[in-house]
């Protein structure tokens, strides 16, 4: 009986780490990533960066027009999911490598936050890093394909982590992008808003804005903002051009 009782506990010692991992993973508070550039010393004119994201849904072609016309640089995250959807908007970016860079946002916009049965802002997310292994896989390869460039770069569902992730997204050659300035709420807020924070950019500032929603007038916003910005005399660099520098974690509102 006792030979039997060793081996059973053998048995379920793995078990038992697993489902330690998972009350761990699940235990870890979802956060937001900071990041502002890392700007030499030396004095130059206010630079920014302007992420946008690609969620799902459609594409913002007034926003990436004006983006082409005032030569406008941005890095684009884009999911597999809206790539697949939007071969339209895809070859205008191609159209214009020199201005637009496409990262991985995912396969499928799944937060990268681990735990069944959690949610980050109504969406599910991983269950296990396995299932975040895949999102970002997905998504990389999808990228590859479209452009014939590996990304380096991965903004996850929602832009929050949880430790876990972050340690997994990083064991596979990833760069987090962060961000300093949130534009838009996910396109959600209205134009005057929208316009309000990205004129109050700051030299170095990250600015997470998106462009799959062009039935929102959050990117007549951006817009309104971006004009400010070039007026008073601002630059605009891409993340493949750039050193970010995180300077603080904020837990999810």
């Amino acid at each position: 009986m006792m030979r039997f009782s060793s081996a059973l506990c053998t048995l379920l010692a793995p078990l038992a780490l697993v489902a330690a991992s998972a009350a761990v993973a699940a235990s870890a508070p979802a956060i937001e990533l900071h990041e502002r550039l890392q700007l030499g010393a030396a004095a130059h004119a206010p630079t920014v960066a302007l992420t946008l994201d690609a969620c799902g849904g459609d594409f913002d072609r007034e926003v990436v027009q004006f983006l082409i016309e005032r030569h406008i640089p941005a890095t684009v995250f884009a999911t597999q999911r809206w790539l697949a959807r939007n071969p339209d908007g895809l070859q205008l970016l191609l159209a214009h490598r020199d201005l637009f860079e496409i990262e991985d946002h995912g396969a499928n916009h799944v937060p990268a936050v681990i735990g069944v049965g959690r949610k980050v802002y109504g969406i599910a997310a991983e269950p296990d890093l396995a299932h975040l292994d895949a999102e970002i896989e997905s998504g990389a390869s999808a990228i590859t394909r479209a452009t014939g460039v590996r990304p380096r770069w991965y903004r996850g569902a929602t832009a929050l982590y949880d430790q876990p992730a972050l340690i997994e997204i990083a064991a596979r050659g990833y760069r987090v992008a962060g961000f300093s300035l949130n534009a838009d709420a996910g396109a959600t807020l209205p134009r005057n808003a929208v316009s309000a924070r990205v004129r109050a950019a700051r030299d170095g500032d990250v600015i997470l804005a998106h462009v799959n929603k062009p039935r929102a007038d959050a990117g007549e916003g951006l817009i309104d903002g971006l004009t400010t910005l070039l007026q008073r005399g601002y630059q605009f660099v891409q993340l493949r051009d750039s050193a970010l520098q995180s300077f603080g974690l904020a837990a999810a509102r």
